[in-house]
């Protein structure tokens, strides 16, 4: 059975998602994608998802995780659904349809089912190409 340590997966995805390489280590296991994600800083992901063309520019993608420093908020544009904040020491869940905003540097732990987070990531890669941020 596959484990390892955030440090020992591998940078972007193993190469799949390269411009994302300095802040998401990930591999694929199984239909699930086991991913360590380390912000630095503050990050709003609204422009990524919008200029990576997701449609409505939310994420499909949902994203269970466990957050070992920091904050990330989740909000739902055109929903009634309230925001969500996940803070150190909790694990959480963000359905699809979601804008991650990370409040602070952050380090998180993320499972998520592989194509759904491969849309995603996908998507973030095309944005970064084109220069947003």
């Amino acid at each position: 059975m596959p484990h390892a340590r955030p440090e020992e997966l591998p940078p972007g995805g193993g190469g799949r998602w390269p411009r994302s390489a300095q802040g998401f280590r990930s591999e694929r296991w199984g239909d699930m994608e086991v991913g360590f994600t380390r912000s630095a800083g503050a990050r709003d992901c609204t422009e990524l998802y919008r200029a990576g063309g997701m449609p409505g520019g939310v994420c499909p993608c949902p994203h269970y995780g466990y957050i070992f420093s920091g904050t990330i908020r989740a909000t739902y544009p055109g929903t009634r659904n309230p925001d969500e904040t996940a803070t150190a020491g909790e694990a959480y869940f963000f359905p699809a349809g979601h804008v991650l905003i990370y409040e602070e540097a952050t380090e998180a732990l993320e499972i998520n089912p592989a194509f759904a987070l491969s849309q995603c990531m996908d998507a973030i890669e095309r944005a970064a190409a084109r220069g947003a941020k």
